[in-house]
């Protein structure tokens, strides 16, 4: 379990093709407080140190994990969001957030407002039932308001594309500092995790129709 508050970032050193998986080595700045079998959040995506070396860890992901999320698109020297599991002693800052990606959006726009930034990330339908005015979204396991929900504009006549709704969040310099977000490009790829109290609701109002 993890909260959303992202420790530090971390950059991809090395990756290794392993047949249907991946070895991802990644310099963390934790590096030395961790132990075989840790849990790590990165970009959002629960991961167990396989390896440690001075500096950095290993880990490996299986094809499905890089099938669902956006790890697969990620490439050597990129950077990524670092947060270890929740302790029970901890401060819970954020909202509580498993490390498991429901769905992936793309980054839509992310424009400087002063001294803050507007980013906005587009929802599939999976994710965007989950999500209400002021509640909690895990964007590459940063844990954010949303601030403003768009619904679908409609399709565009002969695009062959499905529109998206999105979401707009107003990022902090802090926020924006301390994560990977200042390092995105309009069309990468976005881990998104959404409210397990909303996961959990709809379950159970369903088991009573």
């Amino acid at each position: 379990m993890f909260t959303g508050l992202i420790e530090a970032t971390g950059t991809i050193t090395k990756i290794t093709n392993l047949g249907d998986q991946s070895r991802y080595d990644i310099a963390i700045p934790f590096a030395s407080d961790l132990a075989l079998g840790d849990s790590v959040a990165t970009n959002g995506c629960c991961l167990t140190v396989a390896a440690l070396n001075t500096g950095s860890a290993s880990f490996d992901l299986l094809h499905q994990t890089l099938k669902v999320t956006s790890l697969g698109s990620l490439k050597e020297k990129s950077t990524v969001n670092l947060e270890r599991a929740l302790l029970p002693t901890q401060r819970l800052g954020g909202h509580f957030v498993q490390g498991h990606v429901d769905a992936t959006g793309t980054l839509i726009n992310l424009s400087t407002h002063g001294q803050d930034h507007r980013l906005e990330i587009s929802l599939p339908p999976e994710i965007y039932k989950y999500c209400i005015d002021k509640g909690s979204i895990a964007i590459d396991g940063i844990s954010l308001t949303i601030a403003e929900l768009l619904e679908p504009a409609g399709d565009q006549p002969g695009s062959g594309e499905q529109a998206h709704a999105s979401a707009v969040f107003w990022i902090t310099p802090h926020t924006f500092r301390e994560t990977h977000l200042h390092s995105l490009e309009i069309g990468a790829s976005i881990n998104l995790e959404a409210d397990l109290l909303a996961k959990y609701t709809e379950k159970l109002l369903a088991s009573k129709n």
